[in-house]
């Protein structure tokens, strides 16, 4: 069984978040999914991290080797589609990317993006809970 899994949960396991725990016993079995864009968004997340002083340059290196780590099976993402969804939706592009790997594959989607997976619900994509 595969589940497309978001930055977030990425990012929630390399942080040692709370969720951390939640999110390993929710993909246990499961194949990891997630569009080919993640890495650059992961990058991108602890840019920002390190620009707001979440975190130093070490720890976001750090970070980002406990991230890459975890296997995941990249999925192309048709960008048209995807944008198509954004601007409907009012989402951005990133958040569109996930839900258009996850209605194309039809597999459930596992974030911690409230907005997110409301936006998804509503194009038929089951969340994982």
């Amino acid at each position: 069984m595969r589940v497309i899994a978001d930055t977030s949960v990425f990012l929630a396991v390399a942080l040692e978040e709370p969720e951390k725990e939640r999110i390993v016993r929710l993909t246990k079995g499961y194949d990891l999914v997630a569009p080919d864009v993640l890495p650059f968004e992961i990058g991108n997340a602890l840019s920002a991290m390190l620009k707001r002083r979440a975190l130093n340059e070490e720890e976001a290196m750090d970070v980002w080797d406990v991230a890459t780590t975890v296997p995941v099976a990249l999925q192309k993402v048709d960008i048209r589609i995807a944008l198509g969804i954004a601007l409907r939706q009012q989402i951005y592009a990133y958040d569109a990317y996930f839900i258009e790997c996850a209605l194309k594959i039809q597999v459930p989607l596992l974030t911690l993006d409230h907005g997110l997976a409301q936006v998804a619900r509503e194009l038929g994509v089951t969340i994982l809970e």
